[in-house]
């Protein structure tokens, strides 16, 4: 069974969870299951309608990223495409309909104006920071944010985009960056890294 709500965040961004997959999230990661329950009650809404999102951040993060061809991941993908078409949407509800490690697709994230200042990162903003995760999945008892990229091979900011996602998610639940991974991906090629290793130039 998948929940969806519908949030108006200076467009509309469709958030579902798998119910049978959400409960797979137990010993460390019940905060992040409890977030993803309760999403539809707690996101300040207001934060999404001005300020700086992760996907608009156009800096390096100088991050030793691994690149996958033929990923699990982009065979899902690849599926995904053929079925449904490549539009994100399409491809984020085949997983979290035919992939049991998908928990959860388009998040709402974001980080206070404070938790900004408090990080070691300059973004020369007084507004929250947010995003939009486009799919969550649990593998081999890590956490990973995965980013759909059709161009994957010619993106230069996504691991900060990604990155930034994984902060803020790790703010958000208590969930110790060790315990994340972060990749993006297309139907051909996926990038992994590991966030606690994640420097900014």
């Amino acid at each position: 069974m998948i929940k969806h709500f519908s949030f108006v965040h200076r467009g509309y961004y469709h958030y579902r969870y798998s119910l049978p997959n959400t409960d797979t999230l137990n010993n460390g990661f019940l905060s992040l299951k409890n977030y993803l329950e309760n999403l539809h009650k707690i996101c300040p809404n207001e934060y999404f309608q001005s300020g700086p999102r992760s996907s608009q951040l156009k800096f390096n993060l100088n991050v030793d990223k691994l690149e996958i061809k033929g990923h699990e991941i982009s065979q899902l993908a690849k599926k995904a495409i053929e079925t449904n078409g490549n539009t994100h949407t399409n491809i984020q509800v085949f997983f979290l309909n035919n992939d049991k490690k998908t928990i959860a697709s388009e998040i709402p994230i974001w980080f206070e104006p404070h938790e900004i200042k408090e990080s070691d990162y300059s973004l020369n903003t007084d507004k929250p920071l947010t995003g939009h995760i486009d799919l969550l999945r649990k593998e081999d008892n890590k956490i990973w944010v995965w980013d759909y990229k059709p161009n994957a091979e010619k993106e230069k900011y996504a691991s900060t985009q990604i990155y930034f996602y994984t902060l803020m998610l790790s703010k958000r639940t208590n969930i110790p960056l060790k315990y994340f991974r972060c990749g993006y991906f297309n139907e051909k090629i996926a990038y992994v890294f590991k966030p606690e290793n994640g420097r900014l130039h």
